[in-house]
């Protein structure tokens, strides 16, 4: 058996061996649990050169970015631009990047929800109408095979954003190929990724109520009247929600729309955030907590006590090189607030999320296509019950 990347089991997906692969063999394909990962389908043209594996971050136990290239600055950020500022997630620090980016000659690799697929895919924005798609978390998984093969390393300068793993990845495959001054990278806070098959069996439970699905959506500032589902303007129609309660996932079809928080016992969040369908590679393998990254840029959700009263959303903005800190200092049409690193990253995670005990029985009944609000789901809900009662009466 030859030596490459389909050898490693439960790798992070981050798709960034397949544009390294010089025979063009390396596919990003999801597995039997829903996760990407890659598969070479004509194995024989491999000529074990190894750079397969060079560039795969889970290949490796430390981070590419070293402890010596580190210094980093920590800021509370948002953008001048209400509107901005009111359709992302936080404080829209990401989509100010890209757009300052854009606008000096940058090409910006972000995410965006594909409804065809029913997936989060990478794609490669020239402009900033084109960079708008990316606005907004997309918490599942991103399939990155395609933008990444159309990168060209050396003709074009690049902003590249991604989870940190999908990051670590991208800085050791641009040192490997010495294109590195050509890219800036940006990662954010990441919590893990969840089975594509939560969320497509989400899905699946609302088409018959709204229809094909046209429109997802994570994390909204605003519960929408249902004049949207008329094409209303729904600025004009909508009520602000908590900002810290902004777990408010949007999904519009063909006939209606539905809005549910997880708050409110979303089911979708219930999987993602419960832990109920991590992925093993975030549990057992991540490398990227809290300060930890390889990235020249980290933003996320400034969840801290210092902002817990503002209601717009305020990003968390970390430089950990000193090409990130340029890049910072030098925006426009932004505010930032310097603080000590501890007080951006204040309610970030430190460690990675574990599995509930029930998580291999979900994992069957994802796998097997049962109904997410059905009987079966509901019987593992009562048994994970048992077991925090019986782990309470142990301790």
């Amino acid at each position: 058996m030859k030596e490459n990347v389909t050898q490693l089991h439960d790798c992070y997906g981050c798709g960034v061996c397949s544009p390294s692969c010089g025979k063009k063999i390396i596919n990003i394909r999801l597995n039997k649990d829903g996760f990407y990962v890659p598969y070479i389908d004509e194995p024989e043209k491999c000529t074990e050169c190894g750079i397969c594996l060079d560039v795969c971050a889970f290949n490796h136990k430390e981070r590419a970015l070293k402890a010596e290239e580190v210094n980093i600055k920590s800021w509370a950020a948002w953008s001048n631009d209400e509107a901005v500022r009111r359709k992302c997630s936080s404080g829209g620090i990401g989509f100010e990047i890209g757009k300052q980016l854009i606008e000096q000659g940058y090409h910006a690799v972000g995410c965006r929800y594909d409804i065809k697929e029913q997936r989060a895919e990478h794609y490669i924005a020239t402009t900033v109408e084109e960079f708008v798609q990316s606005i907004g978390s997309k918490y599942i998984q991103s399939y990155t095979e395609g933008a990444f093969k159309k990168i060209r390393r050396r003709k074009q300068k690049y902003l590249i954003t991604g989870t940190p793993c999908q990051i670590d990845s991208f800085r050791r495959m641009i040192r490997k190929f010495r294109c590195e001054d050509n890219f800036i990278l940006m990662d954010f806070y990441c919590h893990c990724v969840p089975s594509m098959h939560a969320w497509k069996a989400y899905i699946k439970m609302l088409e018959p109520k709204i229809g094909e699905v046209t429109y997802a959506s994570w994390r909204n500032k605003f519960e929408l009247h249902a004049s949207l589902s008329k094409g209303i303007d729904c600025d004009k129609k909508s009520t602000p929600v908590e900002w810290h309660d902004s777990y408010n996932l949007l999904l519009r079809g063909c006939k209606n729309f539905v809005q549910s928080r997880w708050s409110q016992g979303d089911l979708f969040f219930k999987f993602f955030l419960g832990d109920m369908c991590l992925g093993p590679q975030c549990e057992k393998d991540c490398k990227y907590k809290y300060d930890k990254s390889s990235a020249d840029i980290r933003i996320g959700d400034l969840w801290g006590s210092v902002y817990k009263d503002d209601q717009k959303g305020v990003s968390a903005l970390v430089a950990f090189t000193e090409k990130g800190r340029e890049i910072v200092e030098s925006l426009t049409n932004v505010t930032l607030v310097e603080h000590s690193f501890d007080v951006v990253a204040e309610g970030q995670m430190k460690e990675n999320a574990h599995s509930i005990d029930t998580a291999p029985l979900v994992m069957y009944g994802l796998r097997h296509g049962m109904p997410i609000d059905g009987v079966f789901f509901k019987m593992i809900d009562l048994i994970q019950m048992v077991c925090t009662k019986i782990r309470l009466m142990i301790k």
